[in-house]
C-alpha cells in the first residue's frame, strides 16, 4: 500500500469505455480501493445528475466535483461549494458561439440547455458554458474571445469543443478544498485524466495519471501514462500504484512510469 488516501477520477475517458460503461474489472479495482480505506471522487465537467448513476454504481460515500470545479458536493449530495458565472457574460458567449455556426450546451444549477437559453438569462444561476464545432478555425476564434473577456477562461478544449468557467475554477482548485476538509493533502491524492481540464489536477496530486488515450499535452505533465479508457486503464492505475502490482501489457505495449 502506498500513502495514498484519495483517487480523483474523471468520467468521460477515463472512468467510462466509449460505451460509456464501468467495466467490471475496472469497478472491482475501485471497490478494493475503497475497502481499503481510499476515498474514491469523481472530478468531472458533468453536471451533477448526468454523474449520479456512476455514484450510485460505485456506491460511493465521498464528495463529487462537477462542472470543472464549478460545484463540489457532499456525501449526502448536497451543494457545497458553487462559483457561478455572470448571466450577461455568458450571454454574450452564447451569442457570439450562435453566430459562428456551432453547437452550445449552457449548465445552469437547476438545468442544462442545448442550442437554447431561457429569455430571462439573469433570473438563473450559471455553472458552465461549452460549445462545438468541427472546424479548427471556428473552435480558436471562440477562444480568443473568451480571452478577450474579464472572469473567465477555457477550462477545457478537444478537436470538438471548447469548456468555459470563471477564471480559477478548475478540478485541482475543487480538490485542494476537499483535502482540506478531509484533514489531507494532494500529495495524498492520485488523480487520473484524459482531457485538458485534468492537466492541473494531475499536476498537483502525488501521483498524477494519464490515460493512454488521453491528449498529449495531459500525457507530457504526467506521472505516469495507464492504458486507454477501452482497456482498464483505471483499474491498471489503481492496481499499480495503490497495491503494487505489476503493469499489465495491451496489444503488446507496455503502459509505465515516464522515465521507465
Amino acid at each position: 500500500m502506498t500513502d495514498i488516501k484519495m483517487i480523483a477520477l474523471d468520467i468521460d475517458g477515463t472512468l467510462l469505455n466509449d460505451n460509456k460503461e464501468i467495466t467490471s474489472w475496472t469497478k472491482n479495482q475501485i471497490r478494493k480501493a475503497q475497502h481499503a480505506g481510499i476515498t474514491v471522487v469523481l472530478c468531472t465537467g458533468r453536471p451533477f445528475p448526468h454523474c449520479h448513476t456512476y455514484i450510485q454504481d460505485l456506491q460511493l460515500h465521498s464528495h463529487s466535483i462537477t462542472c470543472n470545479g464549478g460545484q463540489i458536493y457532499a456525501v449526502d449530495h448536497s451543494v457545497m461549494i458553487e462559483h457561478l458565472f455572470d448571466a450577461a457574460t455568458l450571454a454574450n458567449l452564447y451569442h457570439f458561439a450562435q453566430g459562428l455556426g456551432m453547437n452550445t450546451w449552457t449548465i445552469s444549477t437547476k438545468e442544462a440547455y442545448y442550442n437554447d437559453l431561457p429569455e430571462n438569462c439573469s433570473a438563473y444561476q450559471w455553472l458552465k458554458f461549452s460549445c462545438s464545432h468541427k472546424d479548427e478555425e471556428v473552435l480558436n476564434k471562440m477562444a480568443e474571445k473568451v480571452q478577450s473577456i474579464d472572469g473567465v477562461e477555457v477550462s477545457n478544449r478537444t478537436a470538438f469543443t471548447v469548456e468555459v468557467n470563471p477564471t480559477g475554477v478548475n478540478k485541482a482548485a475543487a480538490l485542494e478544498w476537499v483535502c482540506e476538509k478531509l484533514g489531507i493533502t494532494m500529495k495524498h491524492v492520485m488523480a487520473i485524466g484524459d482531457s485538458l481540464n485534468d492537466i492541473k489536477m494531475i499536476q498537483s496530486a502525488g501521483i498524477g495519471i494519464a490515460m493512454g488515450n488521453a491528449q498529449k499535452a495531459v500525457q507530457q505533465v504526467a506521472d505516469a501514462i495507464t492504458d486507454t479508457n477501452n482497456n482498464d486503464g483505471v483499474g491498471k492505475a489503481i492496481e499499480k500504484f495503490i497495491f503494487g502490482g505489476e503493469w499489465r501489457l495491451c496489444i503488446g505495449e507496455k503502459y509505465a512510469c515516464k522515465d521507465d
